[in-house]
């Protein structure tokens, strides 16, 4: 009875995972306490394991599909945020749907790498944890002056850091907002999202039909650096609260260098996945949640014993599968069908779209916040720096939660 309880929860979790991944402003987190908030009616007629076993389903699901509104709608989440630009690029070459191909490969080769070298981590986690934190904070000033002195000329190196120090203040500010429901999404969808958009209807570009077929040739030592980078920053995002997957891929950048944009994308694509799975790790090495559907796992399951390790990461195996699957199939669909709209139409859609998401979860001040997040996020593309820069309104709040 209860492994066919697994498996249908499994399945649904998976139909939750497609919903929220291709739905911006739906996030898993959302969905994880509304769960909680009803738990009490389905532990009347199910186990705590089976509603976790849903929401690990969820989440894995979520991050493969995540891809697909970044790149077609560039509507990101913050998982997706820095793959905004090259994935956009892809899709005005015609590339949109190898574009998601490389992402759900980094997540698909990511997760399996990490489920590999999980039982030779768990002694080592509580060790290196408690080596490494008092440090993260002077690590990441460390990336953000080499992100800095990596613009080439002066001029250039001053205009990253005041598009690093401007969203950075941006994003102090949004995050002290109290009573504010979901303030990445006006924040990243301006930075990386309607200033993308802005910019290519100022150009009159035109989507071209999509290809297929396997045009992308990445060399195998650059799948090789990407797939480490995103196991490595993965991991530490599931480590340590405060750091998430944008910022950490900022990390991964610094680690192995020019790899290229297309193994940059398999990069940004495994560190979400593996950020989750190794979250679970982290609950059971040192007992702590470190993100928000993870803590909601805690809350109903109390404490994680390995058995229930090994189930959770198995069911997170089955999830991406599933997950990588579909998302190749839906972004064929989206490619097949964006084609056939006036482009111009549609930019116009998706912000007035992301710009209604925005006022239903914020109300003006979170239309305010897109306006201004829009507005720092055309800077970088105009003067002609680095848009990672702008992570800075996520780098900065993190730097100080460490530091101060």
């Amino acid at each position: 009875m209860m492994i066919f309880e697994i498996i249908l929860a499994i399945i649904v979790g998976i139909m939750f995972g497609v919903v929220t991944g291709l739905t911006p402003g739906i996030h898993v987190n959302l969905v994880s306490l509304l769960l909680l908030s009803m738990s009490g009616f389905f532990m009347s007629f199910t186990s705590p394991l089976v509603l976790s076993v849903f929401i690990i389903a969820m989440c894995v699901t979520h991050t493969f599909l995540d891809a697909v509104p970044s790149i077609f709608l560039g509507a990101p989440d913050e998982a997706q945020a820095m793959n905004v630009l090259p994935g956009h690029r892809l899709l005005l070459e015609g590339k949109g749907y190898e574009a998601v191909k490389l992402t759900v490969v980094g997540a698909l080769l990511s997760l399996i790498s990490v489920l590999i070298i999980i039982p030779f981590l768990i002694p080592v986690v509580p060790i290196f944890y408690k080596f490494v934190q008092p440090y993260i904070g002077y690590i990441l000033i460390f990336v953000v002056i080499f992100m800095t002195l990596n613009e080439k000329g002066f001029d250039k190196k001053i205009w990253s850091l005041i598009v690093f120090l401007m969203s950075g203040v941006l994003g102090l500010l949004v995050f002290n907002i109290p009573n504010l429901n979901q303030p990445l999404f006006p924040l990243l969808s301006g930075l990386f999202g309607i200033s993308t958009l802005i910019l290519s209807l100022n150009e009159n570009v035109k989507i071209p039909k999509q290809i297929f077929s396997d045009t992308i040739i990445i060399p195998f030592k650059n799948k090789a650096k990407a797939i480490f980078a995103a196991v490595f920053a993965g991991s530490l995002a599931g480590l340590f609260p405060g750091l998430g997957p944008a910022q950490v891929a900022i990390i991964g950048m610094q680690f192995v260098g020019n790899i290229g944009e297309y193994a940059f994308m398999i990069l940004v694509g495994g560190i979400g996945t593996v950020n989750f799975v190794f979250s679970l790790v982290a609950l059971y090495t040192i007992q702590k949640a470190r993100n928000g559907a993870v803590a909601v796992v805690l809350e109903i399951i109390k404490s994680i014993d390995l058995v229930q390790l090994i189930v959770l990461l198995a069911v997170a195996l089955i999830a991406g599968a599933a997950g990588a699957i579909l998302a190749l199939k839906i972004s064929k669909v989206f490619a097949k069908y964006i084609v056939k709209i006036n482009y111009k139409k549609l930019c116009i859609l998706i912000i007035s779209f992301i710009s209604l998401i925005a006022f239903i979860f914020g109300g003006f001040l979170g239309l305010f916040i897109l306006a201004v997040s829009t507005s720092i996020g055309l800077v970088a593309p105009l003067i002609g720096v680095k848009r990672s820069s702008a992570m800075g309104c996520l780098l900065l709040p993190v730097i100080l939660y460490f530091v101060i």
